[in-house]
């Protein structure tokens, strides 16, 4: 994907939030989406897809790292994102948006603010940087990473004892085209991939 093409499918779902806004409210709806990754660190470049970080008004305890709820999923059949080379990650509104991953992130669009043409138009010419936001110090990303870390090893635990016994569970964990073991994986790999990042930012203190 050019660059170019890039760009131009971030604004499209900035500007399909938009159009679809009075259907992504509520308490849990969309609050705001950014771009993030090499989209914006690799200006010029080809790419595979664009990374894109939603947030929702879901709490962090339902929303761990690498976890995609089917109201989530819901959201991103709505806007496409299942359909185009767009790689999502999902995040709850009570936690910054950026962390070990989503590295300085940039607002694309905002259920206050509606879509970032400005900043687009910045990204389309190169010229991204501003408005970017700034990078965590390691000691606030080592804290957020710990905060996540704990609330991704409740979630693990939970799917853990329930995925065998529990069949109410089992039966509404089997929707949207995924089962039990899609959700077993998530938790998984959410926790190994923060565990991962606090031994890597612990081992640079």
């Amino acid at each position: 994907m050019h660059h170019n093409t890039a760009v131009r499918r971030l604004r499209s779902i900035a500007e399909d939030c938009d159009r679809f806004g009075s259907l992504l409210t509520g308490d849990d709806g969309l609050v705001a989406v950014y771009a993030f990754g090499p989209v914006l660190d690799r200006g010029g470049e080809d790419l595979d897809a664009v990374n894109v970080a939603l947030v929702v008004g879901l709490p962090a305890a339902e929303l761990p790292w690498g976890v995609e709820t089917s109201g989530c999923t819901s959201l991103a059949h709505l806007l496409g994102l299942d359909k185009a080379p767009v790689l999502r990650r999902w995040r709850p509104v009570e936690w910054p948006v950026a962390n070990h991953e989503i590295r300085r992130p940039m607002l694309i669009w905002s259920r206050d603010e509606g879509v970032q043409t400005t900043a687009l138009d910045a990204l389309a010419d190169g010229h991204a940087e501003p408005f970017r936001l700034p990078d965590a110090d390691d000691d606030v990303l080592a804290e957020q990473i710990s905060r996540e870390l704990e609330s991704s090893s409740t979630h693990l635990r939970e799917v853990r004892d329930r995925y065998w016994d529990d069949v109410d569970w089992r039966r509404s964990h089997r929707r949207d085209g995924r089962y039990p073991e899609d959700h077993l994986w998530q938790a998984v790999d959410g926790y190994l991939d923060l565990l991962d990042a606090s031994t890597s930012i612990h081992s640079q203190m």
